[in-house]
Order: C-alpha cells, then sequence, then structure tokens
C-alpha cells in the first residue's frame, strides 16, 4: 500500500478539482485542501503546474501530478488497496471508460460552456441542442457500461462515475443558467435515476458544492466577463 503525504489545490467551484477530492474520499484517503485563489495563484500551484498553472493539482510526497483524469488514476493505482477500486481491471473496460471520459470532457462541457456564454438566442439554442445530443449519448453509454446495474462501474462506483459526478451541481444548475434541464426523467430515465445515486453517496455529499451557490458564483463570473468585454469594446472606439 502507497504511503506519504497527500495535499489537493483546488478551487470549490472547480469540477475537475470536485472529481479528484470524490476519488479521495473514495479511496479512504486523508489529504491536507488548499484552496486556491485562481486570481492571485500561490507560488506553490505556479511551481507545481507550470504547463497550464491550474488546479487540481495533487502533491504526493512533495511530487506534483496535474489533470484530474490523470490525477484520479494514479489515486487509484498508488492506492490500489484502499477503498474502492476506481478503474475496471479488464482492461477493454479500462479503455472504454477512458473513452467516454474524453467524450465527457471534449463534448458535453464544450456544449454546456457555448450554451452558458451564448450572447445570442441563436448561438444559445444551438449550444443546448449539442447539450441534449450528448446526453443522448451518455444516457446510451449508462446503459452499455452498467448492463442494468446501478452505476457506470456496475454494482459500484467506478472511474466513470466520478468522471461524470464530478459535473453534477454545475449539470443541476443547467436549467438556472443555459435553460436546458440536463437530468430529465423522461426522456433520460436511467442518467437521471443514475444522479440521484451518485449525488446520495458520503463522498459526493461531502464534495459537491450546493447548486445555488454554483448558479451564482456562475452568473458573478458571465457578468464580471460581460463588462469587461463592454468596457474593452469602449475603450476600442475611443
Amino acid at each position: 500500500m502507497a504511503g506519504g503525504e497527500l495535499k489537493l489545490l483546488g478551487t470549490w467551484a472547480s469540477v475537475w478539482a470536485c472529481r479528484v477530492r470524490i476519488a479521495l474520499h473514495l479511496k479512504d484517503l486523508r489529504y491536507d485542501y488548499v484552496e486556491e485563489d485562481l486570481e492571485n495563484k500561490s507560488d506553490i500551484l505556479l511551481v507545481s503546474n507550470p504547463v497550464h498553472k491550474k488546479v487540481p493539482v495533487l502533491i504526493h510526497d512533495g511530487k506534483p501530478i496535474s489533470e484530474s483524469a490523470v490525477i484520479v488514476q494514479y489515486i487509484d493505482e498508488a492506492f490500489a488497496t484502499n477503498g474502492t477500486c476506481l478503474l475496471p481491471s479488464d482492461l477493454h473496460e479500462r479503455a472504454v471508460a477512458r473513452f467516454w471520459t474524453a467524450y465527457i470532457d471534449d463534448k458535453l462541457v464544450a456544449a454546456w460552456v457555448k450554451a452558458f456564454k451564448a450572447k445570442t438566442e441563436e448561438e444559445k439554442l444551438e449550444g443546448t441542442k449539442q447539450m441534449l445530443v450528448v446526453v443522448e449519448t451518455l444516457e446510451g453509454a449508462l446503459r452499455e457500461c452498467s448492463k442494468g446495474k446501478p452505476f457506470f462501474g456496475g454494482n459500484r462506483v467506478g472511474y466513470l462515475d466520478v468522471m461524470l459526478g464530478g459535473l453534477l451541481s454545475w449539470l443541476h444548475g443547467a436549467e438556472a443558467l443555459c435553460g436546458v434541464e440536463f437530468f430529465d426523467a423522461a426522456k433520460t430515465p436511467l442518467l437521471s435515476a443514475w444522479a440521484e445515486r451518485f449525488g446520495a453517496l458520503d463522498a459526493a455529499k461531502v464534495v459537491l458544492p450546493d447548486v445555488g451557490k454554483v448558479v451564482e458564483f456562475a452568473k458573478m463570473k458571465r457578468a464580471q466577463q460581460d463588462a469587461a468585454e463592454a468596457a474593452a469594446a469602449a475603450a476600442a472606439k475611443n
């Protein structure tokens, strides 16, 4: 069993940091959590992730690991005998879980951001359409991966559950922020039931931020961005 000190650099609103924190709790690992101010990044963050300068960063015995998908895999492999085993033992199933994780990060997040940042109704409509296509695809992925069991990982929570589960608070806020309901029991019953089960896990309850807090935070960030863009446009005219 691996040992040593674990420290996680993150922010409360970061879905990527949420993924890692959920994994750490599922693995029954003790760690020090450092809340970063991304407007005034700490020296330890800049040194630990000099390429992207972003959270999350896991520091294990002084050695930094970046990127949520990489960190969760590292945690599961380095602490294989701790808590819940996240990655499938079957190599094909492991590859499938990694494929769907990339799909979530490349397609789902991009569609969400497009709908959230839309400046026109046309852009918003296009973003929400893309989100709905992704959701339907993930409904099929859950059906395939779970084989009728409660989670993507089967009877127990697995790697892909953590990868999607870390986004739950933001996805629940999609209706207020983007005008689209992500978890629709009528259209995607499997995902809707899965979201309830995952959200009820102790590891999720401890980590996932309040949806209302996330919505207010997102609205504040959008207002700040709009103000900055308006100021830049005004300056360009002068």
